[in-house]
């Protein structure tokens, strides 16, 4: 059943134009392109990248918290209780006076008690103003590299300028090293962001969001790895990363209550926001997966609709997240 699955999965007609076969993406002199199995290698990465994490959240992220005035506020734990700690889980957070009455005569101790438990058990579930700052910090960090990075990669060649070119000589297309480590970066990011989704501090308005988010990202860049969409992919990348390092800068300075710095920051990323996802990204980007490639096949493979199916679905997420911004730019300059 995997043997058929797998053949299916890599039949031609799914992935390249017509009277393409696997075996013309063979390595050979000035030619070489990506393959499948190197992207085993972005599991590894994201591990790296966990252990960067690790050390620039406990090294440079405290520190800089520190001196931008942030204190460590230590939470006391509540004592080990397995009722209250199993009612905690399974039934309630916040039980009424009538329950915790209940639970004092089920552990043999006062309603006060029972009360100061639950509070500090709360308590604890609440993220500390210096973990949501080491968080963001983080995201700071590997989103102005790859933004810059990316810039640099791309800034010298002929497609960052003309989006037509994306589509000249595909799919013999020779891979570059700088596309390599780009592609390798960016999808083991994404990999260690859902290693750590159960970890990490979850936002109720936009978790889901986010989880689709971070599947589509891998699933988008892995297929167009596969497909040789290296060019277009590296141009989704870094239109996605230009905008997001000012959030996560304004969120720093929001936690260290800068007002003003913060404000500035977030008018700043909404600006760069609308301009890469509302303007970019559709007309530009998705200009050059819907309609360019009419011009060099007039059989569109699956992959045409895959990709762009993918793609559809990151403006949709793009338009939900505009709306909550376009609601706190309206709060902000409104209300105040």
């Amino acid at each position: 059943i995997l043997k058929t699955l797998n053949s299916w999965f890599w039949w031609e007609n799914i992935w390249m134009p017509i009277n393409c076969t696997w075996a013309d993406f063979v390595d050979r002199e000035g030619l070489e392109f990506p393959k499948p199995h190197q992207l085993y290698a972005t599991i590894p990465y994201a591990f790296v990248l966990l252990v960067i994490r690790f050390f620039s959240e406990r090294y440079v992220a405290i520190p800089l918290a520190k001196a931008l005035g942030i204190k460590n506020v230590r939470r006391v734990k509540p004592q080990p209780n397995p009722v209250l700690e199993s009612y905690f889980r399974e039934c309630s957070r916040q039980p009424s006076q009538s329950e915790i009455k209940g639970l004092a005569k089920k552990c043999n101790c006062t309603v006060h008690l029972v009360e100061k438990w639950f509070r500090r058990r709360r308590n604890l579930e609440i993220p500390t103003v210096l973990r949501k700052f080491q968080e963001a910090f983080w995201r700071f960090s590997f989103y102005l590299t790859s933004s810059i990075v990316g810039f640099i990669f791309l800034y010298d060649k002929p497609w960052f300028y003309d989006i037509w070119q994306t589509w000249v000589g595909y799919p013999f297309q020779t891979l570059l090293p700088s596309q390599y480590w780009y592609y390798m970066a960016e999808i083991g990011f994404y990999w260690s962001l859902i290693f750590t989704l159960g970890i990490d501090i979850k936002r109720k308005a936009d978790f889901m969001a986010h989880v689709v988010h971070h599947l589509a990202a891998i699933g988008l860049m892995s297929g167009s790895w596969c497909g040789n969409y290296v060019r277009l992919g590296t141009l989704v990348m870094f239109v996605h990363d230009t905008a997001d390092f000012w959030l996560e800068a304004a969120k720093m300075f929001n936690y260290a209550r800068w007002e003003k710095t913060c404000n500035i920051l977030f008018i700043i990323f909404s600006i760069a926001f609308f301009i890469t996802r509302m303007i970019l990204f559709p007309f530009w980007i998705l200009r050059a997966t819907l309609y360019q490639p009419t011009y060099y096949s007039t059989t569109p493979v699956i992959a045409y609709f895959l990709f762009n199916g993918m793609l559809l679905t990151l403006q949709g997420l793009h338009l939900y997240w505009g709306y909550l911004i376009f609601k706190i730019l309206k709060r902000f300059v409104f209300l105040k």
